[in-house]
């Protein structure tokens, strides 16, 4: 499988006359207006709420199961001064819930610290031996954050130890919840909160507000420490790619909105670092590219704390020291993950294989989940990667999927073969014997195969709308931006424009990124595409192409007085194919 793997359009029919309407009602220019008919967001009232969430749209956090309780045990930690662990998880979703319940607490005056474990020393989960130095340090009520739906086994170990635990998790649960004095999951069968696609970050702010208001804090204030706290909360949402629609999609603008001046002096550090622009609001892109994996370098490659201390400390010296840290380490992580993605694109790869699992025993623990995503787009099916231990004998590693492939579900199916392994629909994590893998992989491969068609195995470019270049202009551009925040479950919109006249031979720049000037009826663009330079090799001026493309905002572009926009190219063909 070597070579570019091409793409299946599927292109949507809009009813132009219906179309119309839309775009009339909500003063919109008429790409935009077929994206969101392509996304069903057909009722006027509908896509309004849509295009400005309200955070009126923040349900009750009363709602989640077992949050009374919750409330209620923790205001009376709070308030007695009993000693109280936070018990984290080092991506930053689980250093972000950290950080939002280590400052609503300080805040209420409480007696609290947190521990974060060390990926390569401790690996994923929560542990009886923490649970045990916590019993031993008077620790009377833990609260898990983004992690212990499935710690079971380390829940009890603490009722043992006479220590209480709240559960604060979004990830599946299994058949029986943990038995602890509450369990605040919205995955949860008997809970019937209305976002079930809360990241652990946005779990621990529901539980932050319910505490506010357990201890009788007025609603001005608590409406102030709501707004602080969402800027994390959205910078989590992003980074661990849940659905950005409903209440996700009101978080993460309106905490993205915060963010275009920061007062957290670890977060102005960091947007520095990454060259942000000052008293912007930063898109969910840049979130996602520029911020979170900064942010998660720190778990990947040393200690998830220094992210914890960038967001607590109030030395600025220190937030620039530790920013300048996770860019450091960012780059080691980019290094190392390159290494790994072209050791294994060296292995054979045959179109039979269905799911695929690559292992080694020299792989950095810290990156293979990111190697797995990169090469889930390359093959479009299932993969883990794993790294491989010898004095340990195990091996530990990660997987993504395709959305038409649920990886949990695949995991569970072969349960046998694992120590312990947990995760989502696509994402998923797991520690097994290396003697297991050639079984792993046989198992693995047969599983996908059943599930999956050769079709599903094709990767596919689902079309939001057809546009011509006239359409794009500043004010088309403009209206398709504002369908914004994009991420999962609301990504950029993705259009098709037919008929294209090369006006000049494909230009690439650095040996790998497409550039194309291009007309339509008289108007000329430039479309880019990044790493795409092998599409072009056969096209020369005056060949008719379609593209498909996506509207991008363009930072660089705009700091210089450009149109702060561009087309960025995803896919082609000639005309007429």
């Amino acid at each position: 499988m070597n070579g570019r793997q091409p793409f299946r359009w599927e292109l949507p029919v809009h009813p132009e006359a219906e179309v119309a309407a839309l775009a009339s009602a909500l003063g919109l220019t008429m790409p935009a207006a077929r994206v969101l008919w392509r996304r069903e967001i057909r009722d006027p009232a509908a896509a309004e709420r849509f295009l400005r969430p309200s955070l009126a749209e923040l349900h009750d956090p009363f709602g989640l199961a077992d949050m009374g309780r919750a409330a209620a045990r923790l205001a009376r930690a709070v308030q007695t001064k009993e000693k109280i662990l936070l018990y984290g998880d080092y991506d930053v979703d689980g250093t972000s819930s950290v950080v939002i319940l280590m400052s609503a607490l300080g805040l209420a005056g409480a007696s609290v610290a947190f521990h974060v474990p060390h990926r390569m020393r401790e690996g994923y989960g929560m542990r009886t031996e923490v649970v045990g130095q916590a019993a031993a340090d008077g620790v009377g009520l833990i609260v898990s954050v983004d992690t212990g739906i499935r710690a079971g086994g380390v829940v009890a170990h603490a009722k043992e130890l006479g220590i209480d635990v709240i559960v604060t998790d979004h990830h599946l649960p299994e058949g029986e919840l943990p038995a602890a004095v509450a369990v605040l999951n919205p995955n949860r069968a008997d809970c019937g909160y209305p976002s079930k696609n809360l990241c652990g970050a946005a779990v621990a702010l529901k539980l932050a507000q319910a505490l506010f208001v357990e201890l009788g804090w007025e609603a001005g204030r608590r409406e102030r420490l709501l707004a602080s706290f969402l800027k994390l909360a959205a910078i989590a949402t992003v980074a661990d790619v849940v659905p950005l629609t409903g209440e996700n999609r009101a978080i993460v603008k309106h905490g993205l909105a915060g963010l275009r001046d920061p007062r957290n002096l670890g977060l102005k550090a960091l947007f520095a670092i990454a060259g942000l622009e000052e008293g912007t609001v930063p898109s969910a892109r840049q979130v996602a590219f520029q911020i979170a994996p900064r942010l998660n370098a720190a778990g990947r490659m040393d200690d998830a704390r220094n992210v914890i201390e960038l967001f607590l400390t109030t030395d600025a010296g220190r937030a620039h020291e530790l920013a300048v840290a996770l860019d450091a380490m960012n780059k080691e992580r980019q290094e190392t993950q390159t290494e790994i993605v072209r050791s294994c694109e060296a292995v054979p790869v045959g179109e039979e294989e269905a799911g695929l699992v690559f292992s080694a025993g020299d792989w950095h623990a810290g990156v293979v989940g990111i190697v797995a995503g990169r090469l889930v787009e390359r093959y479009c099916r299932p993969v883990f990667v794993l790294s491989e231990d010898a004095e340990t004998g195990e091996a530990k590693g990660s997987g993504r999927s395709p959305a038409n492939f649920h990886l949990l579900e695949a995991l569970e199916s072969m349960p046998d073969l694992f120590v312990k392994f947990g995760g989502h629909r696509q994402a998923a994590g797991l520690t097994m014997k290396s003697h297991r893998i050639r079984e792993f992989r046989q198992r693995f491969a047969a599983y996908a195969a059943a599930v999956m068609s050769r079709e599903d195995r094709v990767p596919v470019l689902e079309i939001d709308a057809t546009a011509t270049l006239a359409e794009l202009d500043g004010q088309g551009a403009a209206d398709l931006l504002s369908l914004a925040p994009f991420g999962a479950a609301n990504q950029p919109p993705l259009l098709v424009l037919r008929g294209l006249d090369l006006v000049l031979t494909p230009e690439v720049k650095n040996g790998k990124h497409l550039f194309l000037k291009v007309r339509q009826d008289g108007v000329m663009r430039q479309i880019k595409g990044w790493n795409l330079a092998e599409a072009g090799e056969a096209l020369r001026a005056g060949d008719r192409i379609d593209a498909a493309v996506l509207v991008e905002e363009d930072a660089w572009s705009r700091a210089r007085g450009g149109a702060g926009w561009g087309l960025i190219l995803k896919d082609l063909r000639r005309s007429g194919e």
